[in-house]
């Protein structure tokens, strides 16, 4: 690239866009190595990748009558992904484990479940007694 920048004596200014582009490619050389990348059948265009976003979001978020903020949006379209993936099964395994942590795990601590804590606690299940008529 810097040669065919040089031959047809481009001006400094003019070779600008020559140069960082050269050194951007000389930079990550080791990242490019397309024909590993086609040898093992990877899609080596972004418009590929761009498509299955766009047809994705466009699939969830684009229903007819609905309205999602930016922090629905975020929170819902990473469990499709999850679920076109085909992780769904142990991304719900993990979040019922992580979910069980604090919400469970401090009800048992003691080793007495909830109910009989309260029991111990004097809260009855029995009405208290009706006053007795003079």
């Amino acid at each position: 690239m810097p040669r065919s920048a040089t031959l047809p004596k481009l001006t400094p200014q003019e070779r600008k866009a020559v140069d960082t582009c050269a050194r951007y490619l000389l930079n990550n050389a080791k990242y490019l190595k397309y024909h590993d990348y086609l040898k093992a059948g990877l899609p080596m265009a972004t418009g590929v990748i761009q498509g299955a976003c766009r047809h994705r979001i466009t699939d969830r978020m684009d229903i007819t009558g609905a309205r999602w903020t930016m922090r629905g949006a975020e929170a819902v379209l990473p469990l499709g992904s999850l679920y076109i993936s085909g992780d769904w099964d142990e991304y719900w395994l993990f979040h019922l484990q992580e979910e069980h942590k604090p919400n469970h795990l401090a009800l048992y601590s003691s080793g007495i479940p909830l109910s009989k804590q309260l029991l111990k606690a004097r809260c009855s299940t029995t009405p208290p007694p009706l006053p007795i008529p003079v």
